[in-house]
């Protein structure tokens, strides 16, 4: 079962230390997993340890990490490589490794790693404090099944520009033949509907004006529960919450998208006309072997469903090359389907071949770079799309939530409208003065392959809000690879 709320008061409070420690946390893999590492942000500050966004000031580093498949494995392993050499010259005192890498492989990992001090799994969040404590073992990996995130539970946003995750579930209930999530995060355990918008609503008090729901599969989001709670039902509580301005869904399985959520979508002001849903193919055999439950006349009726029902609509999706069994006319039929739906957003994957994943067995292993050739393809054929898309807002007026300074000059701000979801699509740079938090209007004057360029029109429609600290950031390890994993 998972922790009460007064217990799980308990485990996020603390009396902090006399002298309050450093921490460094980073955080790689999907947003379901920075939910996870903000949680911990929330422990570590709870116990008395201040965070800071330079690992050779730590005394303590946190990596949350990724084990969906090898590249992800790769850029965790490498990650803590590259970050346990601070225990040597930097301040670092203590190595700690979280997150789905450590509850697939803890044995492994605890043997090949001995420069890490201890090790929690998908579902240990709350247990960061008894390694800070100083009571923990070092293989401290729980069950997943035990873990649901609750508004009771400390947080410290990392996300910056008013915008903020909320994570409605925990696990999956799906059997995808190339997925091994429900193996690192167990079945589907979804939260009340009022634990959700008291979480909401704690966010929105604090300033967050854009809340990005997230699950591993939302569209499923209170089956589980069997007391009637849906997705939709949801939604509109959390849209309805006074302060919010937009709410965007991500990860919606095809298999259901209703009336319901469609009207939700089309009509109501503070939910985003914006589609996330990972599509992985579109020929019916490779769907099948897939085990998605549908096929490709269906996805087809879905995609011009929605196009017609909601106006505005920003569909993004990804797609699965190189799949064992994909043959050289299924490849075709998604370059055509692509084509044909002309999706505004799109990624693509090279197959991983995961040993405790049911496609690992299947025949027709397809070669890693015939693989990478279709990925490509796809890439290109969407670039161009991409393209056409972006020069179609030129000469819009738009309003974009703006994020803070770029990457490239603190000078200029950039910010997304509400096609442009956090992290994961392009953004706006913007001429002209503007806040962090502020929701302004802005004329696109120029369009680029994935961003815009657009000059601010007026003053704020919604006052700032404070901008929240963005300690987790990706690495760029060496590329030294520790080989015992299968």
């Amino acid at each position: 079962m998972a922790p009460t709320p007064s217990t799980r008061r308990k485990t996020g409070s603390g009396s902090p230390q006399s002298r309050a420690g450093k921490v460094h946390f980073v955080s790689l893999g999907c947003p379901k997993n920075r939910v996870d590492t903000e949680v911990m942000l929330g422990v570590a500050e709870g116990s008395g340890y201040n965070q800071v966004s330079a690992a050779e000031d730590a005394e303590v580093i946190v990596i949350n990490t990724c084990g969906f498949i090898d590249a992800a494995k790769e850029e965790s392993i490498q990650t803590i490589l590259e970050l346990a050499k601070l225990k040597a010259s930097g301040s670092c005192k203590k190595l700690v490794v979280t997150g789905c890498l450590s509850q697939r492989y803890p044995e492994e990992l605890a043997e090949g790693m001995p420069e890490v001090d201890h090790f929690l799994g998908s579902s240990d969040m709350l247990r960061l404090k008894d390694v800070l404590g100083g009571t923990a073992p070092r293989l401290f990996v729980g069950r997943p099944q035990d873990w649901v995130v609750s508004a009771q539970d400390p947080r410290t946003l990392s996300t910056r520009g008013a915008s903020a995750y909320l994570k409605l579930a925990e696990g999956c209930n799906r059997s995808c033949s190339f997925c091994v999530i429900p193996q690192l995060r167990g079945k589907q355990r979804s939260r009340t509907v009022a634990d959700v918008v008291e979480e909401a609503t704690q966010l929105v008090q604090r300033g967050v004006r854009e809340l990005n729901l997230v699950s591993q599969d939302t569209v499923a989001y209170g089956r589980d529960l069997k007391n009637g709670t849906n997705l939709a039902d949801t939604v509109r509580q959390i849209a309805d919450i006074e302060g919010v301005h937009w709410v965007r869904i991500f990860y919606l399985y095809p298999e259901t998208v209703d009336d319901k959520l469609v009207d939700l979508l089309a009509n109501h002001p503070k939910v985003v006309p914006y589609v996330d849903m990972p599509i992985q193919h579109a020929a019916d055999n490779m769907l099948r072997r897939m085990k998605r439950g549908h096929g490709g006349q269906r996805l087809r009726d879905l995609v011009t469903r929605l196009r017609r029902d909601v106006p505005g609509l920003t569909f993004r999706t990804a797609f699965i090359v190189g799949h064992p069994g994909e043959t050289p006319e299924e490849f075709e039929e998604l370059v055509e389907f692509v084509k044909w739906a002309r999706f505004d957003r799109m990624g693509v994957f090279e197959y991983s071949d995961e040993s405790s994943a049911a496609s690992s067995e299947l025949e027709g292993k397809v070669a890693p770079e015939v693989a990478q050739e279709r990925a490509a393809r796809l890439l290109e054929i969407q670039r161009e799309i991409s393209r056409e898309h972006n020069a179609a807002l030129v000469g819009q007026t738009l309003d974009i939530l703006v994020e803070g300074p770029s990457e490239e000059s603190e000078l200029v701000m950039v910010g997304r409208h509400r096609g442009q979801a956090p992290d994961i699509d392009g953004q706006v740079y913007l001429s002209g003065p503007a806040l962090p938090g502020e929701i302004r209007r802005a004329e696109v004057i120029e369009a680029l392959e994935y961003d815009l360029h657009a000059e601010v029109l007026d003053e704020p429609a919604i006052a700032p809000a404070p901008l929240a600290p963005r300690p987790l950031k990706r690495r760029s390890p060496s590329r030294r690879s520790l080989k015992t994993l299968p």
